[in-house]
């Protein structure tokens, strides 16, 4: 560390392992193998309640989430050369990329392992046409006819090429969205551990705070701690300090920070087994006291999150935390975000709910027992810095249980 933290608390969650050390999961085998089991059954549960034949899979978080078949993620979210398809009363197939067929060695929810067709033009060229065809056969004669097909990710002239085959295809995401909102216990022990590598890495951001450091070196810290325990890939580059803190949504740079400013960041970490910890915190650069300012903003955004966790329980409409929810005053108003709330899993998930002021755009929904949560705030007014916190719930029959434990800054709650 580059020197001695300011706040205990902080450094707890690096002495537990060690900071020179990757965090090794503690997570049984069999934990794994129940998540798993759950996961298809779930997806499999729904897609009966939708009358489809099959369900076709190109995002590689629902590929994860049915077989936990992992293969260059971030590379095949925008290369469609995998796919899996899960029929409905049937095997499950996966259709892995030549010489990767091997990574789906040992994995019980698949049933096949097939050679993948790859159709788009970087693949093909002059050849789609031809190579889409012979796609669109396989997919056809293994449905066996016609049906309606729910797929989460498709260009066009394939949903083109499979109504001609007499294939009806549907949005997969009223089916993958439902089904991976409900988690098991086994999946929120996954999830925990996720949690506890993404706060190593706040840690060590933590512990870099200091005057001259810039937020492209202060991101690479939490890159390097989900990397080194075994974890996937960061989902945006939202760390930022001073000026750069409001409007939100800059992206880090090589800015340094300078002493007394607020660094502000969201992690939208995708750790270990695929999981999304997904946590906010805000701070002083060289662990300076707030200023008059800093604090107030500071205070009203915690506010917004202890009250807005004081309403999520199972049962409670959407509607109803909408309309109780911590009202934002309007110096905030022009610089707010966007969301109160959203679920999370293996990303983030249904249901996004708004915050109050634009609330009409809602879809409808409510609280349920085995749903986790993520409860959003940002403050910021003209000429201050943002002050972004987030914390992870799992919604309970009772309230709520959060499974993040880093803490908030000193002389707060």
């Amino acid at each position: 560390m580059t020197q001695p933290f300011k706040d205990d608390r902080k450094q707890a969650f690096l002495n537990a392992e060690g900071a020179d050390k990757p965090l090794i999961s503690p997570v049984a085998d069999a934990v794994l193998d129940r998540a798993r089991a759950y996961r298809l059954a779930r997806y499999r549960a729904v897609m009966d309640q939708h009358d489809v034949a099959g369900m076709l899979l190109y995002d590689p978080v629902n590929i994860r989430y049915a077989f936990d078949c992992s293969n260059m993620s971030v590379w095949t979210s925008h290369n469609p050369l995998r796919y899996a398809l899960i029929l409905n009363g049937g095997p499950g197939i996966m259709f892995e990329f030549k010489g990767c067929e091997h990574l789906c060695d040992g994995l019980p929810g698949i049933d096949e392992v097939r050679r993948s067709k790859g159709w788009m033009f970087m693949h093909a060229g002059e050849r789609v046409d031809e190579f889409l065809d012979a796609w669109a056969d396989e997919i056809a004669e293994t449905l066996g006819g016609a049906g309606r097909l729910a797929v989460d990710r498709m260009e066009p002239a394939g949903v083109a090429a499979l109504n001609k085959r007499g294939i009806e295809v549907i949005d997969a995401g009223q089916i993958t969205e439902m089904a991976r909102a409900i988690k098991s216990d086994d999946e929120i022990e996954l999830m925990r551990w996720t949690i506890r590598v993404a706060e190593a890495g706040m840690a060590r951001i933590y512990g870099h705070s200091v005057p001259g450091v810039t937020e492209n070196e202060l991101w690479a810290h939490l890159h390097f701690e989900n990397a080194r325990s075994g974890g996937e890939w960061l989902e945006t580059k939202l760390l930022t300090c001073g000026p750069n803190t409001n409007p939100w949504y800059k992206e880090c740079s090589s800015r340094a920070c300078q002493k007394g400013e607020m660094i502000a960041f969201d992690t939208d970490m995708i750790g270990p087994y695929g999981y999304c910890a997904d946590l906010s915190r805000s701070w002083t650069c060289g662990y300076t006291p707030m200023t008059g300012v800093q604090q107030s903003v500071y205070s009203a955004a915690l506010d917004q999150i202890n009250h807005n966790l004081s309403l999520v329980k199972a049962g409670v409409s959407f509607a109803e935390f909408n309309e109780k929810s911590w009202q934002i005053p309007d110096a905030y108003q022009p610089y707010r975000y966007s969301l109160a709330a959203h679920g999370v899993g293996m990303a983030d998930e249904w249901p996004v709910i708004p915050l109050h002021v634009d609330f009409d755009s809602a879809h409808g929904g409510h609280f349920e027992a085995g749903q986790v949560i993520c409860i959003e705030s940002l403050i910021a007014a003209e000429g201050t810095e943002s002050v972004k916190l987030e914390t992870q719930v799992l919604v309970t029959d009772t309230g709520y249980e959060r499974l993040d434990r880093f803490p908030w800054e000193h002389g707060q709650a």
